[in-house]
């Protein structure tokens, strides 16, 4: 079968059993840096980009403006390089190096934001691209936090396929907590098919998803996931439990799923996996399934650079 175009190829992505790391043989990954562009948000780009498309919000020689830790504004500039737009992200400073290059290395320009402002100051990545959306003619900010396109790609996706894949047996589903858009269309699609699937959100330490209160939110040094405000597209409703996981725990989990299973996933999977073990020890009777979002390939100078780990308070 030839494809039109690398969009057709997002998605579809495999399941492996983490047997070696959890050997009571109930845990399983899903492996989304097997996507073309390598992370799960090129499911949410493409969908994002078409329902723009077709409500006229977006036209030809467009503007794409999005901020982004990075993988979101990977798959807008892996859609606009085959649909002709330009891409502009804003990313806050705390993102990888290598992230950034593959942006560029995409086509897109990179503006590098403070990582401590709050969504709401002009000069944050948030800030910043609300105000080159409104100075660009024909900009359009898809909005990954508000727009309902997000949640939608996984409903229409990743739920169906992560139910396929098992045949009906999934137990539970593990997945960051970040904007909401895979824990809320994968988990509602699960939920319809099957009401007693837990569908949990792994949360770094100092997000608002897990935070006790407003003083407890904190900058933390995983990348991706969590959040300081509640996004619209994240329908708590759909999620069991939201469980909270340390940037130590995370790092920790990356690297052993690497040396136990060969898979090199960034920190945000870490985090991810560190949740679902546990969750796995807690259901031995449920087949749970973790989402991993992205390869570790865009974290090789922190999460695997034992001098960045240092440096940060997390030595292995």
């Amino acid at each position: 079968m030839i494809l039109d175009s690398v969009l057709e190829a997002i998605g579809n992505t495999p399941l492996v059993r983490l047997s070696r790391l959890h050997p009571p043989g109930n845990l399983v990954a899903k492996l989304e840096h097997l996507n073309p562009g390598g992370n799960v948000k090129e499911r949410i780009a493409v969908s994002m980009v078409d329902r723009a498309e077709e409500l006229g919000l977006l036209g030809p020689g467009g503007t794409i403006v999005e901020p982004t830790s990075g993988n979101t504004g990977l798959g807008l500039a892996e859609v606009g390089a085959v649909r002709g737009y330009r891409v502009i992200c804003t990313v806050p400073d705390k993102v990888s190096a290598e992230k950034i290059k593959l942006l560029e290395a995409y086509g897109a320009e990179v503006i590098i934001t403070p990582t401590d402002r709050l969504p709401e100051d002009e000069d944050s990545y948030y800030g910043v691209a609300r105000r080159l959306t409104a100075e660009i003619d024909g900009a359009y900010n898809p909005d990954q936090y508000a727009n309902l396109a997000n949640p939608e790609a996984h409903y229409r996706t990743t739920g169906p396929e992560l139910w396929e894949q098992t045949g009906g047996t999934i137990g539970a589903f593990v997945a960051g907590a970040g904007t909401g858009g895979t824990l809320t269309g994968a988990g509602r699609y699960l939920k319809e098919q099957d009401p007693d699937v837990l569908v949990v959100g792994a949360d770094p330490e100092g997000s608002i998803y897990t935070a006790p209160d407003e003083a407890s939110i904190h900058q933390y040094d995983v990348e991706g996931v969590g959040e300081d405000f509640w996004p619209e597209t994240m329908d708590v409703e759909v999620v069991d439990e939201f469980f909270m996981v340390t940037d130590g725990e995370s790092f920790a989990a990356t690297r052993r799923l690497a040396e136990a299973e060969g898979i090199l996933t960034g920190g945000s999977g870490g985090m991810a996996l560190h949740a679902a073990v546990a969750i796995a020890e807690r259901h031995p009777e449920r087949l749970v399934v973790v989402l991993l979002p992205d390869s570790g390939r865009g974290y090789l100078s922190k999460v695997f650079d034992e001098n960045w780990l240092t440096s940060k308070g997390h030595a292995t």
